[in-house]
């Protein structure tokens, strides 16, 4: 109820100033002071019009500026290729890694030396056959003179040649021959190195066929000195029985002699007995004295049975032979072979079939250098790998900021080599990769693809038990590097990663991926089981640099120095960079970081932003307040621009909540700002109002009122129309969502609609009537209908307030906060100041109507007093003609300039003109011949059709009323003889005495009952009620006279009346009266009884008390009660008595003017004798 009382006492002076316009209806006073327009007849200044335009223009810029930064961040997101490189990610120093001492380069291109000069392996096409050519290379890298080169390569060739070994891991094999009854076989393999068997051309490679059991002659040659041959030299695989298919999955390792001659033999049996030829091989510590391998593996099979069951010596438990393969080691590529061997006969009588899948890999066991004697294979390889990134990555010409790792052909030779000589594991290599890429990438940044590319390497390739000790602890300090690095970066985005740059984004986007990435990563939880929540740390990076980038935006534009007006304008431009920025987190950002990491950016940035933001203006905002509340102090127009500009841009940011889910949306810091804004607004809308004012001012003076485009109104009815779009508009962006304060702001942006359209009507009308002087009939004709046209065009826009400014919304908001009452108040203030604008709209174009119809009436006149004088020798369409034609011709003019609807009201007003001019004539011109009446009853007849216009034009159910019925009363009475027109009298005075009821002149009991065979009519009058008092003595001495009417159908009837009851108001009269009626005269609706009440003077004239009618049908008919023999019994019926002046009647005008007419003189005559005792009374 407070809520509603606060409303009603606010509101109360718009609904007051609203209501004062409808007092415009009557002559307009002298315009107060101080209305805007009300000081404008005279021409406006040039400068002040300017200024309003001016004002409008930038109210639309304020008002497009949402529109216009969704435009912006929409070409943002549309964002194409972009050759422009992004910023540079500027990092701490930090996680800047330490160089590489000269010493140490040297030691690491001793390494590279050494690996050079000890390549074994097949080169494939991506490597660098030349030794020239990698060493060329490798004076680049790390920047050697060729003295030092020189030293530094002899000094290599005079160390110890690279110890290698060679090893093979047996995996499985596929479709072997079936040796047993069964259909399977019992698979194992038997493995060694065959020892200088490697051929010398390709020619003696296709004749050689290698088998443990073969060339004994050869061998015998190789084993004359009776060497001693180690059992570990051969090593067998498990046995799998009954299978075609084996899957051994054994790993072996021999050291190689001669990297270049020897050849590994792999031979494939199948076990026959139950001695375990593997377990024999193994403790057979020593053969001597054998010629060759192949009685070598011999001499295991038979040691193996001698050592089995009685019966194994038979050769029916011999193993068989399932194949063989022969693998010359100068032929296995660097990095080794992973591949399925097909298996090859003994010699041509064999048969075999079937694969094996072996892994091959060379690797030396013992390097003569410096740096593997001090440090391990991975830390010598890190230190390799990264000099070669350097270098490679400095000689990258385009977009460097983009390179993929990808190193030159020699490079990559050099670290293929070192890597498979030092026996580097592929998880290994894709560690020691990681740490070098990520390391360089903090100084010289590469594309993040490359680094999400080795995580998912490392990933691939994770074998948690063969990381361990340094490998693992630098793993983890890399992660953690690159961790924190990337961090500092998301905290510096805006800087490092615009949305104005495609090629930032889009390395932002990789970053992230690789950030979570890393996060799920098997290797990451191992090594770094402490950072199981990095998106916490995101989101702390997120926060932070929102801040820091928020406090340099204040520090940039500094809005607390300057005058009060400056702060606001510099934040402004703070809010709208909020806004921009919250923007581009919520079409951008926000994407990125949730499909990457499943961090809400945009939530975390918004609320942080949002809260920092509403503290600034919020104290801003509270200095103003207290400014303008002091009594010498004004909003200014500029003032008024920028706070307007400050709240529409917090509306922009507030709006960005309904992307918050919905738990974060409730309370936020700007959800009431507008409460900050309320008094400033109100303020800030009487300057909309000024501006409005000086704006139409100025369009009513430059307005020709010529039809403007295609239309039918002028130029400033559309720029009145625009302002008020734009007005409108404003209030629609303020949005304001408290209810209250809402009715208070409709209810004066309404007022102010509606003075503004009133008072643009009145200049349009007044410059009008200025304007006629001197001009043409038609051209002002013209004018009129064009501003007729202004004012409609202004009504109906108006009329479209309550949907514009949503009325009905504001009914609902007030009946949920004050309950109906609050409705009733809304609708009541908000459509009286809108009826009561209509009201003063129509008057102004009645106005002008009649400014229109007042330039016609003399023309009207001249024709209707043609028709008038006509004699009755003219025909009628003759006499109507001149007057037709000229309507005609104003009809064209009126079709062509005027709207519909105003075509209609003109049409009306000419009508009604008409029509009263036409009863004018007949009125002064009564008592005339009937033919006079018929010709304007023609002209009448005439003019509805025409004005009709078979049904373009007025409504005949319009145009019958009024005045018509009037008028087409008085032709028709005029045209009745005098008979007639008594008839008519009676008539009229019957309807009256049936709509009589309780009337203060009293009341007439009667009985009347009708003897048809008799024709007689009996009339009992009983008694009377409530007489006026006509003596001084407050009493009356009533009688009554009782008389058939009309005379001239009651011709032999004559009046009877009562006796006299002296001194009373209430007489008892109980007398009966009898007249003889016929059938023929009682069928007139006409004939009637007339009880006439008179008070007895003796000294005077009688005084009339009142009278009564009663019709004879309602007595005499046939049918009726009254007319049958139970007449008498029916119950009497009571008249109300009535003092009505005849002289009234237009009947009685009629008969007065007819002086020739001795029964119209009489009826007068009796009528007026009542009337003059009623006068006197």
């Amino acid at each position: 109820m407070t809520t509603l009382l606060d409303l009603k006492s606010s509101v109360l002076r718009q609904v007051q100033r609203s209501q004062s316009l409808r007092s415009r209806r009557e002559p307009p006073p002298p315009p107060a002071p101080s209305s805007p327009l009300a000081q404008c007849p005279n021409p406006l200044p040039r400068r002040i019009s300017e200024e309003s335009m001016e004002f409008f223009e930038r109210m639309n810029t304020i008002l497009q500026k949402q529109e216009n930064m969704l435009r912006a961040a929409q070409a943002e997101c549309q964002r194409g290729a972009c050759t422009v490189p992004p910023p540079q990610e500027h990092v701490d120093q930090a996680f800047i890694p330490d160089r590489i001492s000269r010493t140490e380069l040297d030691l690491i291109y001793e390494e590279a030396v050494y690996t050079v000069v000890n390549r074994v392996g097949v080169p494939s096409t991506e490597h660098v056959k030349s030794d020239e050519e990698l060493f060329a290379y490798l004076l680049k890298v790390f920047d050697m003179g060729v003295e030092e080169h020189d030293i530094i390569l002899q000094k290599v060739q005079e160390s110890k040649r690279a110890s290698f070994s060679l090893r093979v891991s047996v995996l499985k094999a596929k479709n072997l021959l079936a040796k047993d009854a069964n259909g399977y076989s019992d698979p194992y393999c038997m493995l060694g190195i065959l020892v200088g068997q490697s051929p010398r051309d390709p020619e003696e490679k296709k004749e050689r066929k290698f088998s443990f059991r073969k060339r004994k002659d050869k061998l015998e040659k190789r084993s004359s000195t009776k060497e001693v041959l180690p059992a570990k030299c051969i090593h067998v695989t498990e046995v799998k029985p009954e299978t075609l298919n084996p899957v051994w999955d054994e790993h072996f390792v021999f050291e190689i002699d001669d990297v270049h001659n020897d050849l590994l033999h792999l031979d494939i049996w199948d076990h026959d007995d139950d001695v375990s030829v593997a377990e024999a091989c193994k403790k057979l510590n020593e053969v001597s004295g054998l010629r060759g391998m192949g009685r070598y593996f011999k001499q295991i099979a038979k040691s193996v049975r001698a050592n089995g069951s009685a019966s194994s010596g038979s050769e029916e438990n011999a193993d068989d032979f399932l194949g063989c393969i022969n693998i010359p080691l100068n032929e296995i590529p660097i990095v080794g072979y992973d591949t399925w061997f097909k298996l090859e006969p003994r010699s041509s009588a064999s048969k075999v079939q079937g694969e094996c899948h072996l892994i091959l890999k060379l690797f030396t066991s013992q390097r003569d250098t410096t740096s593997s004697k001090k440090d391990s294979n991975v830390s010598v390889h890190k230190k390799l790998l990264s000099q070669i990134i350097e270098y490679e990555h400095a000689h990258v010409k385009r977009e460097p900021y983009n390179w993929n790792g990808q190193v030159s052909p020699p490079a990559w030779t050099v670290l293929t080599h070192h890597a498979v000589q030092t026996d580097l594991s592929p998880l290994q290599q894709a560690i020691i990769r990681w740490q070098c890429y990520s390391s360089h990438h903090r100084t010289q940044r590469v594309c993040y693809s490359l680094l999400l590319r080795l995580l998912r390497t490392i990933d691939a390739e994770w074998d948690p038990p063969t990381v361990r000790g340094d490998l693992e602890r630098q793993l983890s300090d890399s992660f953690r590097l690159y961790t924190e690095h990337c961090l500092c970066l998301m905290k510096n985005m805006r800087q490092i990663f615009p949305c104005t740059s495609a090629a930032a984004i889009t390395r932002y986007e990789l970053m992230l991926r690789g950030i979570g990435y890393m996060q799920n990563m098997r290797a990451f939880k191992t090594v770094c089981p402490l950072r199981n929540e990095l998106h916490l740390d995101i989101t702390t990076a997120v926060k932070k640099g929102t801040a820091e980038w928020y406090e340099s935006l204040i520090a940039r534009y500094k809005p607390e120095e300057g005058t009060l007006e400056e702060q606001l304008k510099k934040l402004v431009v703070v809010v709208d960079a909020v806004c921009a920025d919250t923007q581009r987190a919520q079409n951008i950002y926000n994407n990125l970081f949730y499909s990457a990491v499943k961090v809400d950016f945009f939530s975390s940035s918004y609320r942080q932003l949002e809260k920092l933001v509403a503290d600034d203006v919020n104290v801003a905002m509270e200095r103003v307040c207290g400014t303008l509340e002091q009594e010498s102090s004004r909003l200014t127009q500029t003032m008024g621009e920028t706070i307007f500009e400050l709240f529409m841009s917090l509306k922009i940011l507030k709006g960005f909540r309904e992307f918050l889910p919905l738990k974060d949306a409730k309370m936020l810091a700007l959800t009431g700002f507008h409460n900050w804004f309320k008094s400033s607004i109100h303020k800030f809308l009487q300057i909309v109002h000024d501006r409005s004012c000086d704006r139409i001012c100025k369009a009513v003076e430059t307005d020709k009122i010529e039809p403007a485009q295609k239309a039918k109104h002028s130029s400033s009815a559309m720029e009145v129309t625009t302002c008020f779009s734009q007005v409108r508009e404003i209030w629609l962006q303020l949005a304001w969502p408290d209810s209250a304060g809402a009715f208070i702001f409709v209810t004066r942006l309404t007022d102010n609609f509606c003075s503004e359209a009133v008072c643009y009507s009145e200049m349009l009308t007044r410059k009008i009537e200025r304007n006629q002087l001197g001009r043409d009939h038609k051209s002002f004709t013209v004018q009129l209908c064009i501003a007729l046209n202004n004012t409609e065009h202004v009504r109906v826009f108006l009329g479209h307030l309550p949907r514009d400014l949503d009325w009905a919304g504001l009914e609902r908001a007030m009946e949920e906060s004050c309950g109906l009452e609050g409705k009733e108040q809304v609708y009541k203030a908000l459509n009286g100041q809108l009826f009561n604008m209509d009201l003063d709209l129509q008057r102004e174009a009645k106005r002008l109507i009649t400014l229109l119809t007042d330039k016609m009436l003399p023309e009207l006149r001249r024709y209707i007093q043609h028709i008038s004088l006509s004699p009755d020798s003219i025909n009628n369409d003759d006499a109507v003609s001149p007057l037709m034609k000229y309507l005609q011709d104003t009809m064209v003019i009126l079709n062509e300039t005027l709207v519909k609807e105003n075509l209609a009201r003109v049409l009306q007003s000419m009508w009604e003109l008409l029509l009263r001019m036409i009863l004018d004539a007949v009125t002064e011109n009564r008592g005339v011949q009937v033919e006079f009446y018929n010709r304007f009853q023609y002209t009448v007849e005439t003019l509805l059709q025409f004005f009709h216009a078979k049904g373009d034009g007025l409504f005949l159910e319009d145009m019958k009323s009024g005045d018509y019925k009037v008028l087409d009363e008085e032709l028709r009475l005029n045209k009745c003889s005098s008979f007639e027109l008594i008839e008519q009298y009676y008539l009229e005075k019957i309807s009256l005495q049936k709509t009589l009821k309780h009337t203060r002149f009293g009341r007439i009991s009667v009985k009347c009952y009708y003897d048809a065979p008799e024709q007689r009519l009996t009339v009992e009058i009983l008694h009377a009620a409530d007489i006026i008092a006509l003596d001084a003595n407050g009493l009356s001495d009533p009688f009554v006279i009782v008389e058939l009417c009309p005379h001239h159908l009651f011709p032999m009837a004559k009046s009877q009346r009562t006796q006299v009851k002296l001194k009373t108001l209430h007489p008892v009269f109980d007398e009966f009266f009898y007249f003889h009626v016929s059938p023929e005269q009682y069928r007139h609706r006409f004939a009637c009884l007339t009880f006439t009440v008179m008070d007895y003077d003796w000294l005077s004239t009688n005084d009339f008390a009142g009278e009564a009618v009663a019709p004879l049908s309602d007595f005499c008919w046939p049918g009726r009660p009254n007319a049958s023999p139970a007449g008498k019994s029916v119950q009497p019926f009571i008249l109300h008595l009535s003092r009505s002046k005849p002289s009234e009647k237009p009947i009685m005008r009629m008969l007065d003017a007819r002086v020739g007419d001795r029964e119209a003189q009489e009826f007068v005559r009796r009528l007026k004798e009542i009337e003059k005792s009623m006068e006197e009374e």
